[in-house]
């Protein structure tokens, strides 16, 4: 009532596995109303007020084992182990013969005897994880589900009927009638029931009708929401008229209602009938209202009001709310910050002052006989809240430093790059920690001088590990090859006289004779095919310049022709004159043409043939 915290259980350190999720023991064979426990479990709510006091309470835990909790002796009971060698999905009590069930991501569905603490039955559930359970309400039958939904027969074990259920892992399952709606055949306990399920990242909650044969395999009807349902809870349906109510609280923090008179199949998925939202008044300072997410809903036992629990996970507030859904949009305005106030000021503090004498002396660490004066508590003043006002500005770490008297100066790091003594500080660490990241770090510097300097710094021991460790990176791709190429000159022409005094070289060094010998063995047919590939390249490349050149025109642009008074044969000794006039021309040409495609060759090898042919006749 008073939305306080009223018992809070931590697992011991054996135990320390995360609470993956619970539900409580029948009190009296009913199941109770549920109004807590983490949004993520989603249970039953049946009517009547629980008679005993709630105790029992079953917990999943990742590792795969079940804890039963006693709230009233605030210990653990009992731990089910050897069922689950996986994370437990959800458990569920019968509500009749004190028995377990629990499901879990090892496709696994186990049914466990609470008296005994051991496992009655173990079967598997599907071909992926199992993530949901729910008894039918005659206690006969299991539905199980990870994608697909099964309804199992308890006695058996084995499926009674297959639906095809979600495309992602179903989050809800639960009866929603207890009898059937057509009342003319008798009744077997299953037949003629609608159940619904919700699925993680799926806006449409689905409603399921279990018929006498098995052909139907597909859902009758959807209701839509906004986001994600994280809680689902709705009154049972008992009576043929009477509708079933759901409320749905969804990722968004919004709660939809819905109530839907379940008779038979609906082509379009149904809208919520009314939509809750929560929001902060916003007038002191902050003028925007903000929206309060709602964690969870339930029913309250007068099927009429509800229980609203809201704010965040750590503090929640839970408030009996009964509504009018003649509206189709509500938002309440609620304060949480006064509500949050007044708790936290109502709850004791556990911090003690120590009680000080002005005779006593104490000390502080560091030079020794120094002594602190203590600030006493004064009396009737409240007690300084740490947090700072909004007008105040935080003192800055070189004022705190100052405070401290620590000289600041020497504080402040250099800037810039590691210079090298520090790159063979680096290279040394790695190569004892075998640190991939800080030799990259290292060996990846392409400056000749950065990689002298680094190997005439390092101390002796690191040469031999250093040569290790090229070797290693030699044999890797060709490109960081050519970078430990530069190390290892460098490591041989600075470390020679080390290296010619240790006895046992030659097989600490054997791997990286063979690796050179063997890459220098192809050096000498790699180049000639080099060679041989250069040269056809650039017979290529001159063909296709050849091709690319435009043809000249042969005819003369303009023919002189002199006029003269002499005899035939000196007309025919220019018509010679000029033949060979126009022959010159034209090896000429020939010749600038021959110049041209050279050149657009070597531009060609060169990697830089951009001459278009306009140019070319330009220059011709």
């Amino acid at each position: 009532a008073g939305s306080r915290l009223q018992h809070e259980y931590v697992p011991s350190a054996h135990l320390s596995a995360a609470c993956t999720c619970l539900a409580w023991a029948p009190a009296g064979a009913r199941q109770p109303p549920s109004k807590d426990g983490p949004q993520r479990k989603k249970r039953k709510s049946e009517v009547g007020e629980v008679d005993k006091q709630l105790d029992i309470l079953a917990i999943g835990t990742a590792v795969g084992s079940i804890l039963l909790y006693s709230t009233v002796k605030g210990e653990l009971q009992s731990k089910l182990d050897g069922g689950h060698d996986s994370r437990v999905n959800c458990v569920r009590w019968h509500q009749d013969n004190s028995c377990l069930y629990s499901c879990s991501d090892d496709k696994h569905i186990v049914e466990w005897s609470t008296q005994t603490c051991k496992v009655k039955c173990k079967w598997k559930g599907d071909n992926s994880s199992v993530t949901c359970l729910c008894i039918s309400p005659d206690g006969k039958m299991l539905l199980s589900a990870g994608r697909t939904i099964k309804l199992w027969d308890l006695e058996t074990k084995e499926v009674y009927r297959h639906f095809t259920g979600h495309a992602t892992s179903v989050s809800s399952l639960m009866f929603t009638t207890v009898k059937p709606m057509n009342e003319s055949k008798p009744f077997d306990g299953i037949t003629g029931l609608y159940f619904l399920s919700g699925a993680i990242h799926d806006r449409l909650l689905s409603v399921w009708y279990i018929r006498s044969d098995r052909k139907e395999k597909n859902a009758v009807m959807f209701f839509t929401v906004t986001d994600e349902p994280t809680f689902v809870d709705l009154t049972v349906s008992e009576v043929k008229e009477e509708p079933v109510k759901l409320a749905v609280v969804c990722r968004d923090g919004q709660l939809h209602l819905f109530e839907h008179i379940l008779n038979g199949y609906c082509k379009k998925p149904l809208t919520s009938n009314c939509t809750i939202q929560i929001a902060t008044p916003g007038n002191d300072g902050d003028s925007t209202p903000k929206p309060v997410p709602i964690l969870a809903a339930a029913f309250c036992t007068d099927k009429q009001s509800l229980l609203l629990v809201y704010g965040n996970t750590l503090q929640p507030i839970i408030e009996k709310v009964s509504l009018n859904t003649s509206e189709s949009h509500i938002c309440l305005v609620r304060d949480i910050q006064k509500v949050l106030s007044l708790k936290t000021d109502a709850a004791l503090t556990k911090v003690k002052t120590p009680v000080v004498n002005s005779d006593t002396k104490v000390l502080v660490p560091g030079i020794p006989g120094h002594s602190t004066a203590v600030k006493t508590p004064a009396s009737g003043k409240e007690k300084k809240k740490n947090k700072r006002k909004p007008g105040e500005t935080e003192e800055s770490i070189e004022e705190r430093l100052g405070a401290l008297d620590i000289d600041v100066s020497k504080v402040k790091t250099p800037g810039g790059l590691p210079q090298t003594d520090s790159f063979a500080v680096l290279l040394v660490q790695g190569l004892e920690s075998n640190d991939a990241e800080i030799l990259n770090k290292v060996l990846n510097t392409r400056k000749e001088n950065i990689v002298k300097n680094t190997v005439a710094r390092m101390p002796i021991h690191a040469v031999i590990p250093l040569l290790h460790e090229l070797t290693k990176r030699l044999q890797g791709n060709p490109y960081s090859a050519s970078l430990m190429v530069r190390w290892l000159k460098s490591v041989f022409t600075l470390h020679a006289s080390y290296l010619s005094t240790l006895p046992d070289l030659i097989p600490q060094l054997g791997m990286l004779y063979q690796l050179m010998e063997s890459r220098v063995k192809t050096l000498q047919k790699l180049s000639r095919l080099h060679g041989r590939l250069f040269i056809l390249v650039t017979q290529v490349a001159a063909s296709q310049t050849v091709q690319d050149v435009p043809e000249v025109n042969q005819t003369a642009k303009l023919v002189y022709e002199d006029e003269s008074s002499e005899e035939e044969g000196s007309d025919d000794e220019m018509i010679a004159d000029k033949d060979s006039d126009e022959n010159w021309d034209e090896d000429e040409e020939k010749e600038e043409q021959s110049d041209e495609q050279d050149m657009t060759v070597e531009k060609e090898i060169n990697g830089d043939s951009d001459l278009e042919p306009e140019n070319e006749s330009e220059e011709e």
